[in-house]
């Protein structure tokens, strides 16, 4: 598993992460029923914790790599699973032809003083010559979550890159874990998430206060 990324203000102060402030709102039913199905099954929380390849993991990996100009992997597993991680692989490389989806940078990884967190973007790209926000998730389906989390990167884009704002809007992509199914959602504007994010940002704030005083 990689090692978490550690975000710093220009002081050298610590800041939380994207995903850390999200997480910190979530609701604890569906951990709990996964925590549940683990045990049944035999497992411990590590060999819980630990992803198994599964298609859509698979299809991820190779764009990723794609979008990086890097070699592809060898995929590893049963070779029905690795056929619908390369048939979702190339329905990715033909919705990205037809889209002439250019990446402009990949895994930036930003701090913003002003609202005190960090995030990494996944990547940076132009869609019909207009600059836009693009996420690989893969899930069985998609959540708000993930679009707190698109709003969050584009503040901190924002802010670090005033002069290129993303007039394109946000793309997610998504593999479904078992068969790999790919599918792909555009949102023009998050402004509505963005406000969502930032007052869990503050709450996030408070939170912490809180259980600092009852320690």
């Amino acid at each position: 598993m990689a090692a978490r990324e550690i975000y710093k203000d220009k002081a050298g102060k610590r800041l939380p992460s994207v995903t850390t402030i999200i997480s910190r709102f979530k609701d604890s039913g569906g951990l709990l029923y996964w925590a549940n199905n683990a045990g049944l099954d035999g497992l411990t929380l590590d060999q819980a914790r630990t992803p198994a390849a599964t298609a859509g993991t698979m299809a991820h990996d190779l764009v990723e790599a794609h979008i990086n100009g890097q070699e592809l992997p060898e995929l590893i597993g049963e070779q029905d699973v690795i056929a619908k991680a390369r048939a979702a692989f190339d329905v990715y490389r033909r919705w990205q032809d037809m889209t002439k989806l250019e990446i402009r940078h990949t895994e930036v990884s930003l701090v913003s003083e002003t609202y005190r967190f960090g995030g990494r973007l996944d990547a940076i790209g132009e869609i019909g010559g207009q600059l836009a926000l693009v996420d690989w998730k893969t899930s069985n389906s998609v959540y708000a979550d993930y679009l707190y989390q698109l709003a969050a990167y584009g503040l901190l884009w924002e802010e670090a890159y005033p002069e290129h704002t993303l007039v394109g809007g946000y793309h997610l992509c998504r593999f479904a874990k078992e068969h790999g199914d790919f599918s792909h959602h555009h949102f023009p504007s998050l402004a509505e998430e963005t406000e969502t994010f930032l007052a869990m940002r503050a709450l996030y704030d408070r939170v912490k206060l809180a259980e600092k005083r009852v320690k």
